[in-house]
This record gives structure tokens, C-alpha cells and sequence, in this order.
């Protein structure tokens, strides 16, 4: 007997009947209270042939209506099995519209929900990426992982066993500057230089490259093992300590503007350290020199001997009313005009004033 047909009333087709089906639902129904609804009346039919003859069928009805409801009131187990009679969900995005590794992963079958809530409570626990959350758990292998990483970032993955950067490219960045960052420039393709990475790399690191090669950089991901490996081939000790200009960097860049102000010409690159040092110090002054004609250090040289003399000018006359004020016995030793410069402050001091003022800083 068919019990389907004749106890729900469901038509004849494929047995068992889908979860829905079996519970008199819409198919792909989200209503979890319709569906405890459904199943209580259910439940309830098809108890009354629980004695008798039918009580197995009975029984096993239960079992499997019982379990319909509990997988459609679950949200997650409800999502797989959505998924597997075909049914599409729009992708979950975060803030930067990306989605998200691990969703990239369930996607591709690597991972199941399980598995995904198991990796985000590792990850969350340890202060792990969703990427090295998974690789650590040996969940999918790191290069499933990368791939992953990249299409969650709009990235391109690569093999670096299949690739063999460009000498010129490697000795342009030294080796302190490629293990900080983990990273390994390979050529530059369709003037942009391409950079294998880790993860998605900063904007410093970004700017710092395109000073160096005068390309703006693309980044592309690789496991962090390739990148390991490479950099222990490419810069082991010794080798690159010191980056050597990459050939086209010089011209790519902008000229700087020379003394005057004005642009260098095509072709000519801005003096080096060592240029610079070379080249004998500027001339000072004239003593009579405007103070507006100054630069700015000479002109703060002159402001401070200015202080100095005027600071002078008052307290040199006085110095004799301070020794006696320490010691008043030493009045008989020193000559009578002494004791008259201190008045001469009243003097020496306005016309040290108004020289360095007037004249000195003008």
C-alpha cells in the first residue's frame, strides 16, 4: 500500500517524496512555523493508524515526517539540502562587496556547512584567517585555500614552480624589503609589474614598488610555501642585499626640478647623495647683506647673534654690582669707575637695541 497516497494524499511520483512534499509544503517554503505547523498535523493523522495491522508503516511514517521537520527548521542543514534539488542563493557579500572565503569554498564543494561553522569558530578562537584556519584544520589543501583567497579578492593565482622571474626585476628590491613583506616580483607584463603575495598587499608596500620600477604593481597570490621557498632561492644570504635600480625606473620617473625651479631636462637624474656631498657648501653672506637677502639659516644665525649682543650689552655693565652684592669686602680691591659702568648700561643697552633691530635685522 502507498501510504503516501493514501494516508497525505500526496500523487503518485517519486517515493520517498522530498521534504516538502511530505510535509504539504511550497517548495523551498522558509516559513519555519508553517512547517511545525504542518508537521503537528501531520503527525497527528497518521497516529491514528499507529495500532493495527499498519502500526509499522505507522512508525516509519513518523520517523520520516519528524525528520523532514527537523532538517527545513534547521537553517543551515535546510541550505544544503536546498542546494542539493538546486535551489540558488544569492551570495553573501561583505562591506566590500566581496564574498567570502569560506562561502567560496561550501560553493565549490571543498567545505560543508559544518565545516564552515567549524573553521570560523578556529579561526575566530585564535586570531587566524579564514585561509590559514582552514589550511591549519587540513580542511582543503593550501593551494585550494590560495586559489580560494584570490577569487574572494578579484586576484589572479599562481604556480611559482612554473615561474621564473626576471633577474633584472629581482635585484631592484633588496632582500631585507622582499622577506618583510613576503613577496616575490616576477616581470612586468602590459606595463604593470606583477608580485606575488600572501595576501592583498598595503598601499605603502604598493607605492614603495612603483617608485622602484616606475610601473604601478598588480599583485597576484601564491601559497605563503611557494613564497617561502622562492625567496630562499631567489635571496638567500648574500644574494640582493643592495637593490640595483631596475633600467627603466630612472625614466619613468618624473624629473626633478633643478635649483632654479625649473624641470630637469629629459634624461637627467636628480644628484645623488653623494653628488650633493661632494659639492662645495654655499658662500655665506656679505657682512652688509640685507637680511631679507638671506636664506633661512642665515638669516636665523643673525637673529641670534643679535640676542646674544643685546643680551650682552646689559648684562656686562652689571656684573660688577653682582660681584659685590657676594662680596661686599671686594669693594676696597676694585677701582672707583668700576662702580660707575653699570650707568653705562642705561646707555650701551638702548643703542645695542636699536642697532641689531634697525639695522643688523633689517
Amino acid at each position: 500500500m502507498d501510504v503516501y497516497k493514501e494516508w497525505l494524499g500526496i500523487p503518485e511520483g517519486p517515493r520517498p517524496p522530498d521534504h516538502y512534499e511530505l510535509l504539504r509544503l511550497r517548495q523551498f517554503d522558509d516559513d519555519v512555523a508553517k512547517v511545525r505547523a504542518n508537521y503537528k498535523k501531520l503527525n497527528a493523522h497518521v497516529r491514528k493508524y499507529a495500532t493495527g495491522q499498519y502500526s509499522v508503516q505507522s512508525q516509519e511514517l513518523l520517523n520520516e515526517i519528524a525528520k523532514a521537520m527537523l532538517c527545513l527548521t534547521d537553517p543551515e542543514r535546510k541550505r544544503d539540502y536546498d542546494e542539493s534539488m538546486g535551489r540558488t542563493f544569492e551570495a553573501v557579500r561583505d562591506k566590500f562587496g566581496r564574498q567570502p572565503l569560506l562561502d567560496i569554498l561550501v560553493k565549490q564543494g571543498k567545505l560543508s556547512r559544518d565545516q564552515h561553522r567549524e573553521a570560523e569558530e578556529f579561526a575566530s578562537k585564535r586570531g587566524l584567517s579564514d585561509r590559514d584556519a582552514v589550511v591549519q584544520m587540513k580542511l582543503v589543501e593550501p593551494d585550494i585555500a590560495a586559489q580560494a583567497l584570490a577569487q574572494h579578492h578579484g586576484l589572479s593565482y599562481v604556480d611559482l614552480d612554473d615561474m621564473v622571474p626576471e633577474d633584472d626585476v629581482l635585484d631592484a628590491v633588496p632582500r631585507a624589503l622582499v622577506k618583510r613583506h613576503s613577496i616575490i616580483p616576477l616581470f612586468v607584463d602590459d606595463d604593470r609589474l606583477l608580485v606575488a603575495c600572501i595576501d592583498m598587499p598595503e598601499h605603502e608596500l604598493e607605492d614603495e614598488m612603483r617608485l622602484r620600477y616606475g610601473v604601478p604593481m598588480r599583485p597576484v597570490l601564491a601559497t605563503p610555501r611557494s613564497i617561502s621557498q622562492a625567496i630562499s632561492k631567489y635571496y638567500a644570504p648574500g644574494m640582493r642585499d643592495e637593490a640595483i635600480p631596475y633600467p627603466n625606473a630612472v625614466a619613468a620617473a618624473s624629473p626633478p626640478p633643478t635649483k632654479s625651479g625649473k624641470p630637469a631636462k629629459a634624461g637627467q637624474a636628480a644628484p645623488s647623495k653623494s653628488e650633493k656631498a661632494a659639492k662645495p657648501a654655499a658662500k655665506a653672506a656679505p657682512a652688509g647683506a640685507r637680511f631679507e637677502d638671506l636664506n633661512a639659516d642665515e638669516k636665523q644665525k643673525r637673529k641670534q647673534i643679535g640676542l646674544i649682543a643685546m643680551s650682552w650689552s646689559i648684562l656686562i655693565p652689571c656684573i660688577p654690582l653682582l660681584i659685590w652684592g657676594v662680596w661686599p669686602t671686594s669693594v676696597l680691591t676694585l677701582p672707583g669707575f668700576i662702580f660707575k659702568l653699570p650707568w653705562l648700561a642705561a646707555l650701551t643697552a638702548p643703542a645695542t637695541i636699536f642697532y641689531v633691530t634697525q639695522k643688523y635685522w633689517k
